[in-house]
């Protein structure tokens, strides 16, 4: 089946969403246009206003609408503590847990291949941050990838000297996990960061 021009660029534009391939954009594209016109008013009205309306924190940079994020703007917070994350979904994740730190969000993580160094992904502004703030402790939360591990020390190695306390997430075992299911990589990970039962 061949699409008019506007059919396809609207499909074209759908697939830049993340998971979402030729057909599911053909799938949504006409589910909108044949039964929900409105609902894609709506979704291009949002998606408008978002666009636009939109930036990134002066402070940690995360998404936020605003100069500061409600996280940098409320002054209940610990100082002294600065989560360091790859991303604003990493905020959302660690921010349900109960942290109630500072963020500083990078842009991704350290891809020599992709042309992603350190000042494409915010260490120089990770740096004046550091300096600038109060902080103890400095949690690196990148991802448990091969580029997310390689950040993080390279991270550490920057911070080193300066008497911070540098943590690491812990990776391992899912609670409720089984250790016959689980992968080898993540076993070992959990094997090396083994910590000494409580009294």
């Amino acid at each position: 089946m061949s699409f008019s021009p506007l059919i396809r660029q609207l499909i074209d534009s759908l697939r830049i969403l993340p998971g979402v391939g030729q057909k599911t954009a053909q799938r949504m594209a006409l589910q909108m246009l044949e039964r929900d016109r409105s609902g894609g008013l709506q979704l291009a009205r949002a998606l408008t206003a978002a666009m636009e309306g939109v930036g990134h924190c002066q402070r940690c940079r995360t998404l936020s609408e605003d100069a500061l994020c409600p996280l940098c703007a409320d002054p209940r917070r610990d100082d002294s503590l600065l989560c360091v994350v790859e991303g604003p979904l990493e905020v959302f994740a660690v921010e349900q847990t109960g942290f109630r730190g500072r963020f500083f969000v990078l842009k991704g993580h350290l891809s020599p291949l992709d042309g992603l160094g350190p000042e494409a992904i915010g260490i120089p502004e990770l740096l004046a941050r550091v300096e600038a703030g109060s902080f103890s402790e400095i949690i690196l939360a990148t991802n448990p990838t091969v580029e997310g591990e390689a950040t993080a020390h390279y991270i550490a190695q920057m911070l080193a000297g300066k008497g911070l306390s540098m943590t690491r997430i812990a990776h391992g075992v899912p609670l409720g996990g089984e250790l016959e299911m689980v992968d080898g990589g993540t076993l070992a990970h959990a094997l090396a960061g083994r910590r000494p039962m409580g009294a």
